[in-house]
């Protein structure tokens, strides 16, 4: 019987366990053999390669994905993959990078205002007059916006239901104002500037007045009515700062795109059903088309942040933010066509179906966004 080996004195051992070491870990105890005590570069770079699966392949990866339309998809059907970062970790990648940047670049201007409908101002007013004025402005506006509403049944409800409120309100203060000056008392002062949700024409409350739904248990209740609570306390907080709506916005799109992500690939399947692809393969081409929505935004946003930083380069900034967004159809476009092999024809009738019905789940997808955010900003 022969003895066993001793390990070369130069050869390197396992310091667990003083086993030879042949690889990235001893076969031994297991122990890998590089631990935290090292370089941070190198532990970064560990991080992202094992978990974001991020390493010196995103430099194969990122301008095929945004100059070369379904080449990836092409090339990881085709079984060259190695090379390449993997769709899904690809997609997530992009998608947090790109709206934590987003987060910082877009401003909190008009487009994540939350406005009231002219009653957290008329609560402020001291005199029957300025109440008088807010309440016109405030009908005014609305009936701009009622007129470039089509004249269908039911079309103009929601209209006609806020100007209802504006006048109630307005009489209420007006009321209130009249009755401090028959006392010889200051105006009447809200110390809180707070929302009021109503339902049944009736202001909500927790405890006089909570929203039931009937066929639900009563937990479910409970929990409807505490999440309306919170929300009504955020939206005061919102109108107060509109920054807060904007990150919980913009920190809420990534979950929502992933969760559209299998709803497209479907309807790619429904589309293209006579292929008779594998729905895997649909998805593959969701996640690459997505990644690349994400890195032409990506861009969008680092241009914008340029603009801001140099404004001598805000006409090129804008001249390249144009060309991105024509891009973004475009490229999607030729993607289809390059992936399923169709003719302009067929392939065109299937981009706009695909189009249509994917901008309406995504419509939908971002009112319930922008409902989340209300709650659980």
């Amino acid at each position: 019987m022969s003895e066993p080996t001793t390990p070369d004195a130069a050869q390197p051992v396992c310091q667990n366990c003083g086993a030879p070491l042949l690889g990235p870990h001893c076969y031994a105890c297991g122990q890998p053999v590089h631990g935290l005590v090292r370089r941070f570069s190198t532990v970064l770079g560990d991080f992202l390669d094992s978990v974001l699966n991020i390493d010196s392949r995103i430099v194969h990866t990122v301008w095929p994905l945004f100059a070369k339309p379904g080449y990836l998809s092409l090339e990881y059907f085709a079984g060259r993959r190695v090379r390449y970062v993997s769709p899904v970790r690809l997609f997530v990648f992009l998608s947090i990078v790109t709206f934590f940047v987003a987060r910082m670049v877009v401003p909190a201007g008009d487009a994540f205002q939350i406005h009231d409908d002219g009653g957290d101002r008329m609560g402020r007013a001291t005199t029957v007059a300025e109440v008088e004025r807010l309440r016109d402005d405030t009908l005014a506006e609305l009936e701009k916006a009622r007129a470039k509403i089509p004249d269908a049944p039911g079309a103009r409800a929601g209209i006609d239901s806020a100007a209802a409120q504006v006048r109630k309100k307005a009489a209420q203060r007006i009321d209130a104002l009249r009755e401090a000056v028959a006392h010889g008392e200051p105006p009447p002062i809200p110390e809180v500037d707070t929302t009021s949700f109503e339902f049944d024409g009736k202001p909500w409350d927790p405890k006089t007045h909570p929203a039931h739904v009937g066929w639900w248990p009563d937990f479910a209740n409970d929990w409807l009515n505490r999440e309306i609570g919170r929300a009504q306390t955020n939206v005061g907080r919102m109108k107060k700062d509109p920054s807060v709506f904007k990150d919980a916005a913009l920190g809420a799109i990534p979950s929502t795109l992933f969760i559209l992500l299998p709803l497209f690939a479907l309807m790619l399947k429904v589309l293209y059903v006579f292929k008779r692809r594998l729905y895997m393969e649909h998805l593959i081409v969701a996640l690459h088309s997505h990644a690349f929505l994400c890195l032409a935004l990506l861009s969008v946003f680092l241009l914008m942040a340029l603009a801001d930083a140099v404004p001598a380069v805000t006409p090129l900034t804008t001249l390249l933010k144009i060309a991105l967004f024509v891009w973004m159809p475009l490229y999607l476009l030729l993607m289809q066509k390059r992936i399923y092999g169709q003719g302009w024809t067929m392939t065109l009738l299937k981009y706009f179906t695909l189009g249509f019905c994917y901008l309406f789940l995504l419509s939908l997808g971002a009112v319930i966004t922008v409902l989340a955010s209300v709650v659980w900003a």
